[in-house]
C-alpha cells in the first residue's frame, strides 16, 4: 500500500497538471479572500477570523478534489493496467487505500500553504495575536474530514468510467449533492432528517470550531461506504446478488451506527470563549418546548455592513444550537423590506408592533448610503408571541462595540424570550403602597415589563394598624417586595412586617430617597428650591442589615444633562445643559445584573455605606471616579447650569449608589420587644437577597399627556439609559431559580482587525497571500523534480 501511495504522489507531481490544479486552488482562494470585493473578503469583513475561508473552501475543493482523483482508476482502465494491478499480491482494499491516501495527502499538501492566512490574520489583529486558535484549528479539522469524504467519492467515481472527464463530472455532481443537495430536498419536506444526510449539515458545526462525535462518525461513514463501493467498482465482472446484499448490510450498519451516535455523543467546543456551548439553564428552557416554537428573524437583507453580517451569522449559529437541543425550535430569516412596493407600510406596521427600525450607513466605492434594518426577532409558541431584541445599544459605543455587545447578549436574549413562552408564571411580586410611594403611572413601564415574567400586584401596608398578623401572613405569600420611593415614614409595625418577610426568605428591592428634592420643583419663577433630609424611620432597619443611606447628595460632572428653554418668548430654544445632580452610574465588575448594560441615570442620588457583618455585599452601581458630596439642607438653583464646571471642585472618588446583599440576615427586632405578637417570629433569616438603590427616581418613568413613557428614555435628547434593563435584571436575579440570569456574565470576545494597519499595508498582505503560496509551490516542484531526475540519473 505504501508503494502505491508513493507512486500516486510521484505520478501527480511528475506532471505539470498536478501543479496547475494546486496553483488554481491557491490563486482562487487568494483572490476571493484578499482581493475581490464581496462577502468572502477578509480585509473588508473586518473580523480577525478565517470563517470566510472555511465557507469558501468546500466549494473550491468540490472541483479540486475530483480533478485530483479523476485519473485514479479511470486512467488504469483506459491504459488496460487495472487488470494487471489487480493480479498483484496485494488485496483490492489495499490498492484502493493506497490510491485514496495518495490523493488525500495531495489535498493536505494543497491546504498547507493556507496556514499563511492564519499568520496574516494574527498579524493584522487588533491587537496583534487577537485570533482564536482553538476555533481556527478546529475548523481545519472539519475541513480535513470534508476533504476526506470528497476524496472517497472521487476515488469511487473514477471506477465508473475510463474517461477522466466523465469521472470528473460525476464526482463533482455527487460531491455537490452530498454537500448541499440534501438541504435543497429538505426545503420541499417538513422533516429535517433528510438534511442530516448532507455534508454541510455536519461541516457547519465543525467549521466554527465545534468537534462533535456525531459529525466525525458521519464523515467516517461516508468515507468507508464509498471506499467499499470502490472495491465493488474495481471488481472484474458484474456485481452479483451477494455483493449487493453485502453493500446493503454495510449501509444498514452505517445507518444504525449514525442513529445511535445521535443519542450517545460527545461534543467539544474548542473556541476560546466556548461561544457555541449553551448554558445548562438555556438548555433546560429549550427542552420545555413540546410543540413548535417558531422564530422569525428579521435580520436579513442586501448590502449589510460587515458588522451586521457578523451579527446575522452569530444569530443563525446560536439558533442552530437551540435547534440541536430541541428540534421543536424552528427558525427562519426574513427580509421584511424585500417588497419595495409595500416598504413604507411594512415599516409602519412593524414599528407599531414595537420593532423599531435602525438606520445604517453603508459605504461602497467611496459613496455612503442609508439602509433600514429591523434587528429584531419574533418568537411564537402556542399562539403567544414575544419580541426579542438582537442589538444591544450603549451610549457612546462605536459600531464595533455595538456588535460585540450584541453578540454577547444574544444567548440571554433568546433564552429569556423562550422562557416567557414555555415557562408559566409562578413568582409573585408585591409593590408596596401606604407610605406615599410613586403613583402607578410613574412605575407603569417597569410594572408592565415585570408582568411578562411574574404576577405583580399592589400591597398596602395600611392594614398593619388594624390587623398586623393577617397583613404579615398575606405579605409572606409574595416572593419579592418592591418599595418605590416611599416619602412617608414607616411605623414600627410596618417595619416589623417587612423585617419578618425578609426573615422568612422573602426578597426585597428598595428604591430610597434619603433627601427630599425633586427636579420638577425647580421649574418655578425663582428656579430654585431647598433639598432637605428625609427621615423614613428605616435607618436602624438598614443599619442592622449592613448598610446605611446617607442624607447627602451626590454631584458629578459625569452626568445626564438637564433640558431647559433658554431665551425670551418665541426666541427661546431648548438646550441640553450640564447638571451635576443627575449622575450616570456604571458597574465596575462583571455581575449578571450589570454586565453589558447601558448607563443608569439617577436624580439627586445619595451615597450608600456598607457596614461589616456576615452578609455578602456586592456594589452594583457607582458614579464616575470624580464626585463630591453636598450636605443638606441646601439650596438648589437652576442658575448652576450657567456656571462652568471646575474639576478641582470634585474629589477623585467614586460613590456607591446600588448594593446587592446576600446571605442570612439578622432580624432588626432580635432581642427586642416585638411591636405585635406573631405565631412564627424569626430572629435570623434563611439565605435570601436584597437590593438597595439610593434613588427612587431610577424606577420613575416620564408621563406625557397622562401617558407613561418608556423607562430610561430621555425624550429631549433621544438617549436610552439602562434603568429598565438594570431593574429587570435586578428582579430576575433576586427571583431566579435556574441561573438563567448568570448567562449575562458569559464573555464573548469578538476579535477585530486593525483597520489602520490594513489601510497602510493592504497591498503587501494581498501580494503575500497570493504570491508566497505560489512561490512555495514552485520551490517544492523544482526541488521534487530535481531530486527525482537525480535519482533516476543515478
Amino acid at each position: 500500500m505504501l508503494a502505491l501511495l508513493k507512486k500516486e504522489i510521484n505520478t501527480f507531481f511528475a506532471s505539470p497538471i498536478g501543479y496547475l490544479v494546486i496553483a488554481i486552488f491557491l490563486v482562487l482562494n487568494g483572490l476571493f479572500l484578499w482581493v475581490f470585493k464581496g462577502e468572502f473578503n477578509i480585509l473588508d469583513y473586518g473580523f480577525a477570523d478565517l470563517s470566510a475561508f472555511f465557507l469558501l473552501a468546500p466549494w473550491i475543493l468540490l472541483f479540486l478534489i475530483p480533478a485530483v482523483t479523476m485519473r485514479s482508476f479511470s486512467d488504469e482502465k483506459k491504459q488496460g493496467t487495472l487488470e494487471l494491478l489487480l493480479t498483484k499480491p496485494i488485496s483490492h482494499l489495499n490498492i484502493i487505500l493506497g490510491k485514496y491516501f495518495g490523493a488525500f495527502v495531495l489535498i493536505a499538501i494543497a491546504l498547507l500553504p493556507t496556514l499563511l492566512y492564519v499568520y496574516t490574520v494574527y498579524q493584522l489583529g487588533n491587537p496583534i495575536g487577537n485570533i482564536d486558535f482553538g476555533s481556527t484549528f478546529g475548523s481545519y479539522f472539519g475541513l480535513i474530514f470534508l476533504a476526506g469524504a470528497y476524496t472517497a467519492i472521487g476515488i469511487f467515481c473514477s471506477t465508473l468510467s475510463n474517461n477522466q472527464i466523465v469521472a470528473f463530472i460525476i464526482s463533482v455532481f455527487i460531491c455537490f449533492m452530498f454537500y448541499i443537495g440534501f438541504e435543497g430536498i429538505t426545503a420541499f419536506t417538513s422533516s429535517t432528517i433528510v438534511e442530516q444526510f448532507g455534508m454541510n449539515y455536519h461541516y457547519k458545526s465543525m467549521s466554527r470550531g465545534v468537534i462533535d462525535t456525531r459529525d466525525i462518525i458521519y464523515f467516517l461513514s461516508v468515507i468507508v461506504f464509498f471506499i467499499l463501493l470502490t472495491k465493488l467498482g474495481i471488481k472484474t465482472g458484474k456485481a452479483n446478488q451477494k455483493d449487493i446484499i453485502k453493500i446493503a448490510i454495510i449501509f444498514s450498519v452505517i445507518l444504525v451506527l449514525n442513529t445511535i451516535s445521535n443519542y450517545a455523543y460527545k461534543r467539544f467546543d474548542v473556541t476560546k470563549d466556548q461561544r457555541y456551548t449553551l448554558s445548562n439553564s438555556a438548555k433546560e428552557i429549550a427542552t420545555k418546548a413540546n410543540s413548535p416554537l417558531i422564530v422569525d428573524v428579521f435580520l436579513k437583507g442586501e448590502d449589510f455592513p460587515s458588522e451586521f453580517r457578523r451579527l446575522q451569522t452569530e444569530t443563525r449559529q446560536l439558533l442552530e444550537e437551540f435547534s440541536n437541543v430541541n428540534h421543536n425550535i424552528v427558525f427562519q430569516f426574513i427580509n421584511p423590506l424585500e417588497n419595495e412596493a409595500n416598504r413604507q407600510q411594512t415599516i409602519q406596521v412593524l414599528t407599531q408592533r414595537g420593532l423599531t427600525p435602525m438606520q445604517l450607513e453603508v459605504r461602497e466605492n467611496g459613496k455612503a448610503s442609508q439602509e433600514v434594518i429591523f434587528p429584531w426577532a419574533l418568537a411564537s409558541y402556542n399562539e403567544q408571541t414575544v419580541i426579542i431584541p438582537l442589538v444591544k445599544t450603549k451610549i457612546g459605543a462605536s459600531q464595533q462595540e455595538l456588535v460585540s455587545n450584541s453578540v454577547q447578549h444574544l444567548e440571554y436574549a433568546f433564552a429569556d424570550g423562550f422562557k416567557k413562552l414555555v415557562t408559566p408564571k409562578s413568582k409573585k411580586i408585591a409593590v408596596l403602597k401606604g407610605n406615599a410611594q410613586l403613583e402607578d403611572k410613574y412605575i407603569a413601564d417597569i410594572a408592565k415589563t415585570l408582568g411578562e415574567y411574574y404576577f405583580i400586584a399592589p400591597f398596602t401596608l395600611d392594614s398593619v394598624a388594624n390587623n398586623p398578623q393577617k397583613t404579615l401572613q398575606d405579605l409572606l405569600s409574595y416572593h419579592l417586595i418592591i418599595s418605590a420611593k416611599p416619602t412617608e415614614a414607616f411605623t414600627e409595625n410596618e417595619k416589623f412586617v417587612l423585617d419578618q418577610h425578609t426573615m422568612h426568605g422573602g426578597k426585597s428591592l428598595w428604591l430610597i430617597d434619603a433627601v427630599a428634592m425633586e427636579k420638577d420643583s425647580l421649574y418655578n419663577e425663582a428656579g430654585k428650591n431647598y433639598a432637605v433630609g428625609r427621615d423614613l424611620n428605616v435607618t436602624d432597619l438598614f443599619f442592622n442589615y449592613g448598610f446605611r443611606i446617607n442624607p447627602v447628595m451626590v454631584a458629578t460632572p459625569y452626568s445626564a444633562p438637564i433640558t431647559l428653554a433658554i431665551g425670551d418668548g418665541s426666541e427661546s430654544q431648548f438646550q441640553h445643559l450640564n447638571w451635576p445632580y443627575s449622575p450616570l452610574a456604571t458597574a465596575t465588575q462583571n455581575h449578571p445584573i450589570t454586565n453589558n448594560i447601558n448607563l443608569v441615570r439617577f436624580d439627586f442620588a445619595n451615597p450608600i455605606d456598607t457596614l461589616k457583618n456576615t452578609v455578602k455585599k456586592t456594589i452594583l452601581l457607582e458614579t464616575a471616579p470624580i464626585s463630591r458630596l453636598e450636605g443638606t439642607p441646601r439650596e438648589i438653583s437652576l442658575d448652576l447650569v450657567t456656571q462652568p464646571i471646575n474639576p478641582k471642585d470634585f474629589k477623585t472618588e467614586k460613590q456607591t449608589l446600588a448594593v446587592l446583599l446576600e446571605g442570612e440576615f439578622k432580624s432588626a427586632f432580635a432581642n427586642r420587644i416585638k411591636p405585635f405578637k406573631t405565631n412564627n417570629t424569626k430572629d435570623k433569616s434563611a439565605a435570601t437577597k436584597m437590593i438597595v438603590i439610593a434613588d427612587g427616581d431610577v424606577v420613575k418613568n416620564d408621563v406625557v399627556r397622562n401617558r407613561p413613557q418608556e423607562l430610561g428614555f430621555d425624550r429631549w435628547t433621544g438617549k436610552q439609559y439602562g434603568n429598565k434593563e438594570f431593574l429587570l435584571n435586578a428582579v430576575n436575579y433576586l427571583l431566579d431559580d435556574n441561573g438563567l440570569i448568570n448567562i449575562r456574565t458569559k464573555e464573548i470576545d469578538v476579535a477585530f482587525l486593525n483597520q489602520e494597519k490594513i489601510a497602510r499595508e493592504k497591498t503587501l498582505w494581498q501580494l503575500l497571500n497570493i504570491g508566497l503560496p505560489i512561490a512555495l509551490l514552485a520551490i517544492f516542484g523544482f526541488t521534487f523534480n530535481y531530486l527525482r531526475k537525480k535519482k533516476y540519473a543515478a
